[in-house]
């Protein structure tokens, strides 16, 4: 194992011998961007310039069991200051809760050069890559974002989406690590993500999770999971007694609920006559099922 890892630092360092030479520059540098390296984390030091200097103690600690359970899922970003030494460019936070929960290492991207050019074409070219999973590309995305320094417009002008494909991206890295780890791994899909995203607080984003996982459901079903808050039944058969009106019924209710963003309810007897109800709990609220009702 010992001889193992002393090949490793080798290699690395002789990548890095190669762009402090100017030799294989760009070569080195797109093989740097798309792949990572166990780094000892005695071998790294906080960034002095870092602007945030307090951690939230409570927060570190969660992130740090979440980590002792499903490892280090977002890799840090690091650059070499020489030897085996290196400082943190992104991902502190991470460093500090993977410390506390007692690794000796930590996967991390290795900037070996200050040309911010190639890095940010570089990293461009791993996102357009057509095997990368939504968890990969919103790391990607991360990435060009404290690295590259641009915005989500900047952003989605350089890997040719829409700002709004960026943010649902970025999204994905606020969910708790069991969830991307399942999104990583094509357990869930980018649909069954973004749907629980709005299932705020963590812990009814992991109760739903726990449901979507243990009864396959699709994601309409979690959708429906979730605006109705548990009030669905936590499987996709039809009954067996259920009609094609009621299946009608069905789909127009789950097409009013995602019109209107809110619970709706419709009550329909044999002869045709009901009533269909739109909650809402806000004059907020309100007024905007009627902007919606006015289009």
């Amino acid at each position: 194992m010992g001889k193992k890892k002393e090949k490793l630092g080798l290699g690395l360092r002789a990548l890095i011998s190669d762009i402090d030479t100017g030799e294989n520059k760009e070569e080195t540098v797109k093989e740097f961007s798309k792949t990572t390296t166990e780094i000892d984390i005695s071998n790294i030091e906080a960034n002095p310039f870092q602007p945030r200097t307090e951690f939230n103690e409570q927060e570190l600690q969660e992130l740090s069991e979440s980590i002792a359970t499903h490892g280090v899922i977002q890799p840090i970003t690091v650059r070499a200051i020489g030897g085996d030494q290196f400082q943190i460019i992104s991902g502190e936070r991470r460093w500090r809760a993977s410390k506390k929960a007692g690794l000796t290492s930590i996967p991390a991207y290795v900037r070996i050069a200050d040309d911010q050019g190639l890095l940010e074409m570089a990293i461009v070219e791993n996102i357009q890559r057509s095997d990368l999973n939504s968890m990969e590309v919103a790391i990607s995305f991360q990435r060009l974002i404290d690295e590259c320094e641009l915005s989500h417009e900047e952003m989605a002008g350089r890997v040719n989406k829409s700002r709004s494909t960026v943010t649902n991206y970025l999204r994905l890295l606020k969910l708790p690590v069991s969830i991307q780890k399942a999104l990583k791994q094509d357990i869930i899909s980018m649909g069954h993500a973004r749907a629980l995203i709005s299932a705020e607080p963590v812990d009814r984003q992991l109760e739903i999770f726990t449901k979507v996982v243990t009864n396959g459901l699709s994601v309409r079903a979690t959708e429906d999971l979730v605006k109705n808050n548990f009030n669905l039944p936590v499987n996709n058969k039809k009954k067996n007694n259920e009609t094609a009106e009621d299946l009608e019924i069905k789909k127009i209710k789950s097409r009013l609920t995602e019109r209107f963003e809110t619970k709706i309810e419709i009550k329909r007897s044999q002869k045709g006559k009901g009533s269909f109800i739109i909650h809402f709990k806000s004059d907020r609220e309100f007024n905007e099922i009627l902007d919606l009702l006015d289009e």
